[in-house]
């Protein structure tokens, strides 16, 4: 499964445990802030998701973009210590209208 990350950490510090934490994983910084891997699996993901969540604090957001989750495209998103998770494919694009 590809999964990028995006990092907006709120201090040095946890900008250098998120990123000690992404290259025990196996990701390689692509850009200032972004993170990618083509190798992880569905496992992992759930395992270094709770890594992510025990090096970050309060004020850091982190973005996890995947493909393919069960044929979708799946943003989770970590802000204030909190994880939400959207799921995008045919049948529930952000942008279609609700049937009537």
């Amino acid at each position: 499964m590809f999964v990028s990350v995006i990092l907006d950490p709120g201090g040095l510090d946890s900008s250098k445990a998120i990123a000690s934490v992404l290259t025990r994983f196996g990701f390689k910084k692509v850009q200032r802030a972004c993170w990618e891997s083509m190798q992880i699996s569905q496992t992992q993901l759930a395992v270094l998701k709770r890594e992510l969540d025990l090096a970050t604090d309060y004020y850091d957001t982190i973005r996890i973009y995947q493909f393919p989750v069960n044929g979708n495209f799946a943003i989770t998103e970590l802000r204030q210590k909190k994880w939400k998770k959207a799921v995008f494919g045919p049948g529930n694009s952000a942008n279609s209208k609700p049937k009537q």
